[in-house]
């Protein structure tokens, strides 16, 4: 017979333990307007924020298909991928550890079209890109990708 659990007792349980979410995103590689090697950066108006783009798995979902599929989402860029970088650990805006496994990627076809999740995209070269970027979490991964080139 299992013992009775309070209300109390679970939602302590609960919030004591430390949810993590998987994602995955791409360094996708192209060049900018002049014809220099660049990688795309995206603004989410959600957040007013620049990053990379990438998303949340699907229940289920790998992780190489999940960083294509929401690559294309945000870029609206097919993809293909390259060499997996480091992945990047950083708690989420609602206190969650996210862990967040990215390739570089190069684009097949497609093209942006701003939509709610986001309103711009931007080639950049990596010093301009290390610039622009808001978060640490992705300054580190561009600055690891740029010095292995």
């Amino acid at each position: 017979m299992e013992a009775a659990v309070s209300q109390t007792d679970a939602v302590l349980d609960v919030s004591e333990k430390q949810v993590e979410v998987q994602a995955a995103g791409g360094v996708l590689i192209g060049t900018d307007d002049r014809g220099r090697p660049a990688i795309a950066v995206v603004h989410r108006p959600r957040y007013d924020d620049w990053s990379l783009p990438k998303g949340k798995l699907d229940d289920g979902e790998a992780h190489e298909a999940a960083a294509i599929r929401e690559v294309e989402e945000e870029t609206g860029l097919r993809t293909e991928l390259g060499r997996e970088l480091p992945p990047v650990e950083y708690l989420d805006r609602k206190g969650r550890r996210k862990v967040v496994r990215y390739w570089v990627m190069r684009p097949l076809g497609g093209a942006f079209i701003a939509n709610d999740e986001v309103d711009e995209l931007r080639w950049l070269p990596v010093a301009e890109a290390l610039d622009i970027l808001s978060y640490a979490h992705d300054r580190e991964l561009v600055q690891a990708f740029g010095a292995q080139g």
